[in-house]
Order: structure tokens, then sequence, then C-alpha cells
């Protein structure tokens, strides 16, 4: 196993904690001013169990991470109970079931490459790119006369999940998106 720093930890990977596998499904950085410091705040999901659980680590713990297999695997289309992917290096096809994801499916867009990790030969997660790229499918037209401001607005993207982007968004115009946070990065 090797150590990482609580700042690596990010949605979709394997930690060892309190002696148990977990799989991080949100992890989030919190500076608090003042005397506080900084601390990572990670929801985990303990992979025997299913149970979930929050964790606070100092920014400079270290945390273990468990050796898994990775396999770089091709999202080909969704069915009933789960998402068919495609390993590239062999071209089998496995079947992963919707809460390998979290409530993150919104962000499986045709042919994407996620990691699938394997631990001592089961499957045991996945992990989605930083990114992707989405189409907006709906969103309200910018107002005639108004400057570009702060403000944002809902745009339905062609997965299904509603980001907030820039007035300047329409219809049509595709967008990166963080996976972790599901905000609007740029537009492509």
């Amino acid at each position: 196993m090797a150590k990482i720093s609580a700042t690596e930890v990010r949605s979709g990977i394997l930690i060892e904690w309190e002696k148990r596998l977990w799989r991080v499904v949100k992890s989030r950085h919190v500076h608090v001013g003042g005397r506080g410091g900084a601390y990572m705040q990670v929801e985990v999901k303990d992979i025997e169990t299913g149970s979930k659980n929050n964790i606070r680590m100092h920014t400079d713990d270290k945390v273990e991470r468990p050796f898994v297999e990775t396999r770089k695997m091709r999202y080909l289309y969704a069915e009933e109970g789960g998402y068919i992917f495609m390993d590239e290096e062999n071209y089998e096809q496995l079947t992963l079931e919707n809460d390998f994801f979290e409530d993150r499916e919104g962000y499986l867009i045709p042919d994407i490459l996620i990691d699938v990790l394997l631990y001592e030969g089961r499957v045991i997660g996945a992990t989605l790119p930083t990114s992707v790229v989405v189409k907006i499918v709906q969103t309200d037209p910018q107002a005639k006369g108004s400057t570009v401001t702060s403000s944002y607005k809902p745009a339905q993207v062609e997965t299904g999940i509603t980001v907030m982007v820039p007035p300047f968004i329409e219809e049509g115009i595709k967008i990166r998106i963080s996976t972790d946070s599901g905000e609007y990065l740029e537009r492509e």
C-alpha cells in the first residue's frame, strides 16, 4: 500500500481508514479563516458493508491507498440496473451497477474512458475523469441588452443533469463540467 496526502483524496478512489477499505464518495477541501486551518471533509462508503461515514482529515495527514488493479474501460450504454463498459485491452464487456457511481452517472457520456478498480479480482469501484464535455439541450435564452454578469442560469445537458452556466451559454453549445463538483468550467 502507498501513502497519499489528504489533499490528494478525490471522489472514486479507495483508501484504508481504521483498517477498513472505503470508497471516497465526495471530498472537499475546507479552509477556515483565522485559527481553524484547512482540512479535508471526506464522505466515504465501506466497500464490504455499504455503510457511509464522514471523515475529517488535516491537510498534512497521510492516508493509505491500497493496491488496486486499474483497467481503462469505455462506456457503451445503459441498461436496467447498470451500465455496460468494454475493457480496452481484451474487449470483454462488464456491467457496473448504479451504486458504483454514487449519483454521478449523469457524467457518463458515450465513449468516455473511466478507470475501473479491481481489488483481489473483484470490481470495487470506478473513477471518472476530472471533467467531461457535454452538450446543452435546454436553457433559457440570454436576455437582450444584458451584459455578462456573475449571475448564472440553469441548463440541462444531454445526460439529463442540470448545470448552472453563464448567461451567454445557449442550446447546442458544448461545455466542460467538473465531475467532482458538477460546476461549469468552460465553453468548448
